[in-house]
């Protein structure tokens, strides 16, 4: 009897795995396409910083490397070729998602002959990769809007954390971690390779079938009303981007500045830090359907102020311990908002022209952060490492304020979920 109700067990456990993986099976397109953004970029810019800053580059200099994620907040520049022009191959989104990753591939291949090119020719190549991944990235969540259900983008939107943030440890944590032995073309290659490998499975996603099972597109009661409203989520957007990049983005090089070995901050930059994401992305989903998507929202943005009092006082104190366990807590804290906010972006983006919609109020909030993601790094060297973060504290609880009460307000008039 007990071996026949191990067996039944076992039965079940398997049925229910088996249920799982297939309910998993349509978002592995869309994890992979993820992975090769988190990768490429992570490649590109994320590791750059961390190096040349130990080789002496002054802070204000290092900000400028920022330049390089330059495209992903310009995609809105070129986004509405994307919705108004079907390529004469494939269905109408994943021909620019295969052509934009091609482009990708090629670019990178030529890339890896540079090692010894000038900086300017090596910095035009890796702006010119981003383009391609930012415009991939465009008419990929276009594809999320008009094919996916609003029920199910909340998976969406963790497979796209979590495959960013298995992107960003192959890109930074291993083929970064691992450059010395790999050299300039092996890892470059390798970059180029993975994002060759990850555009099969969109191959095979059925747009055409699909199309129209998303929710109907907002409805606006003329170009003027859909304007006003998203420049207003682009504000809201735009605002706490900027302050959540002030207060939790130069947490790494304050950690240098106080002496962390750089060996050890790439790991929590390469490895950690992703890991993290990933893992917060794969709850994320679940706590938000429990708890309400402000709450959520809210519990975060609280850990994150509390990691930057944290930091605040280690910068003071010159406490190393101090500062890694904050930054941690900011990992954990900021993972836990990628969900709910770029679910609300999917949200926000079910217009008429959705690959434009997207790239406005993600593009445009993320290019009006440029500035000061630039001027960051200069502006704590200025002003020192403890007034810094003690500065840039009200400005993030004030920006996700904004956030909360335009969510607040999106989902009262949606009705559509608890908040």
């Amino acid at each position: 009897m007990p071996l026949a109700v191990s067996r039944s067990a076992v039965a079940d456990i398997g049925a229910r795995v088996g249920r799982s993986l297939s309910g998993m099976r349509p978002l592995a397109p869309f994890f992979c396409l993820y992975m090769t953004f988190g990768s490429t970029l992570g490649f590109l810019s994320g590791g750059a910083p961390l190096i040349l800053r130990v080789r002496g580059l002054e802070l204000a200099e290092v900000g400028l490397l920022q330049l390089i994620n330059l495209p992903v907040g310009l995609t809105f520049l070129w986004a509405a070729v994307l919705d108004r022009v079907r390529l004469p191959f494939l269905d109408h989104r994943i021909g620019w998602i295969v052509a934009a990753q091609g482009a990708t591939v090629l670019l990178l291949g030529v890339l890896s002959f540079g090692e010894d090119w000038p900086l300017p020719a090596l910095l035009l190549l890796a702006v010119a990769a981003c383009a391609c991944v930012a415009t991939m990235d465009i008419a990929l969540e276009a594809l999320v809007v008009e094919t996916v259900p609003a029920a199910r983008r909340t998976f969406v939107a963790s497979a796209k954390l979590c495959g960013a943030s298995l992107g960003g440890i192959l890109g930074v944590g291993i083929l970064v971690g691992s450059y010395d032995f790999l050299g300039w073309r092996i890892a470059v290659l390798a970059c180029a390779a993975l994002d060759a490998l990850c555009l099969l499975p969109i191959l095979g996603y059925p747009e055409a079938r699909l199309r129209g099972v998303g929710s109907p597109p907002e409805r606006w009661s003329g170009s003027l009303a859909r304007l006003r409203v998203l420049a207003a989520r682009i504000l809201v957007l735009g605002a706490y981007f900027s302050a959540a990049y002030l207060l939790s983005g130069p947490n790494t090089l304050a950690l240098l500045d106080l002496g962390v070995p750089l060996a050890q901050v790439g790991f929590l930059t390469g490895t950690v830090l992703p890991a993290i994401n990933l893992v917060m992305a794969l709850v994320a989903g679940g706590l938000a359907a429990r708890f309400g998507t402000v709450r959520l929202i809210a519990f975060g943005a609280f850990g994150v102020l509390a990691s930057g009092s944290l930091m605040a006082s280690a910068c003071t104190a010159g406490a190393v311990g101090l500062a890694i366990a904050a930054t941690v807590l900011n990992f954990l804290c900021g993972g836990i908002l990628g969900v709910p906010v770029f679910n609300m972006i999917y949200r926000w983006a079910q217009g008429p022209r959705p690959a434009t919609d997207y790239a406005l109020l993600f593009g445009a909030a993320f290019f009006a952060a440029m500035p000061l993601r630039v001027a960051a790094p200069a502006l704590a060297e200025w002003a020192g490492w403890p007034a810094y973060f003690c500065a840039t504290l009200p400005l993030y609880a004030a920006a996700v304020a904004w956030l909360v009460l335009t969510v607040d307000r999106t989902l009262r008039t949606d009705g559509a979920e608890a908040r």
